[in-house]
C-alpha cells in the first residue's frame, strides 16, 4: 500500500524522522516546512494523505487544513501539535482534520495511525467507511438523503454534498439504520474503533457540520436529530423535496 505522503512540518528533525519512517514503509514523502508551501505543493501534486503540523510559518496548520479541505473533501489529513487540549483537538476536526496527533509522539505510533488512514481512504477511493460495510453493500437511504460507500458520494435531493472522511463515516453509519438512535460512543466506536485519543465531542462537530451541509436550517434539523440525553438519530421521513431550492441549504 505505497503512497505519496506530504509532511508539512517546520522543525527539521522532526520532519527528517517522519520521511525516513515513511519511506521505510515504502512510501514517497516530500517534506515542506511552511504553510504557503504545503498548499502549492498539494495542488501540484495531490497527496494521497497529509501530515500537517499546525503551528508553522508563513500560513499556519489550520489554514492549510481550511484551504485544502475546501478543494478536496477526500484528502486525509493528519495534524500534529503541541497544543493538547480537548479544544483544540476539535477545532482541528471541525475544519476537516481525520486525526490528530499531539507532541511529543511516537513516530511508531504515527506510522500505525497513517496506514489506518491510509487503509480507510483507499477502501471507497478517497474517504473512510466503517470497517463493516462491504464494497458491495447497495446506496443507503434515508428520505431524500442517498449515500454511496463504494463512490463516496452523498446526495441530497439530487444535489451532491461534499463531506469529509470523518464526516462521510458517521453520515453512512447513521444512515444504514434510519431511525435508530445512536450514542456518541457508539458512532464513535462503529467509525473510530477503539482510538482512545478521539473523544465523543468529536461526534458532536460531525453532526453540527453535518447539518450546515444538510439541513435548510441547522438549528431547527430534521434529518440529524438529537435525541436528549441518549444521542443522535437520523430521520427516515421526506426530509427535503427534491424539488426545494437548493438555496435553501
Amino acid at each position: 500500500m505505497c503512497a505519496h505522503v506530504l509532511v508539512a512540518e517546520d522543525d527539521i528533525r522532526q520532519a527528517t524522522v517522519i520521511r525516513r519512517y515513511l519511506e521505510r514503509e515504502g512510501h514517497t514523502a516530500l517534506v515542506v516546512h511552511d504553510g504557503r508551501a504545503a498548499i502549492d505543493e498539494a495542488r501540484r501534486r495531490p497527496p494521497d494523505l497529509l501530515v500537517l503540523d499546525v503551528m508553522m510559518p508563513v500560513v499556519d496548520g489550520l489554514d492549510v487544513c481550511r484551504i485544502l479541505r475546501g478543494e478536496s473533501s477526500g484528502l486525509p489529513v493528519l495534524m500534529l501539535t503541541a497544543r493538547a487540549t480537548e479544544e483544540d483537538l476539535l477545532l482541528g476536526l471541525d475544519l476537516g482534520a481525520d486525526d490528530y496527533m499531539t507532541k511529543p509522539y511516537s513516530p511508531r505510533e504515527l506510522m500505525a495511525r497513517i496506514r489506518t488512514l491510509l487503509r480507510r481512504s483507499r477502501r471507497t477511493g478517497g474517504a473512510a467507511v466503517p470497517d463493516d460495510r462491504r464494497p458491495t453493500d447497495p446506496v443507503l437511504r434515508a428520505g431524500a438523503l442517498s449515500v454511496d460507500p463504494v463512490r463516496h458520494t452523498v446526495h441530497l435531493g439530487g444535489r451532491q454534498v461534499e463531506c469529509t472522511p470523518g464526516e462521510f463515516e458517521v453520515l453512512a453509519v447513521m444512515a444504514a439504520e434510519p431511525e435508530r438512535v445512536f450514542t456518541r460512543r457508539q458512532l464513535l466506536t462503529r467509525t473510530r474503533g477503539s482510538d482512545r485519543f478521539i473523544t465523543e465531542r468529536s461526534i458532536d462537530v460531525h453532526i453540527l457540520n453535518l447539518r450546515k451541509k444538510l439541513e435548510a436550517d441547522p438549528k431547527q434539523p430534521v434529518l440529524l436529530l438529537t435525541v436528549f440525553g441518549v444521542g443522535y438519530k437520523m430521520a427516515d421521513g421526506p426530509g427535503f423535496h427534491p424539488e426545494a431550492d437548493p438555496r435553501a441549504y
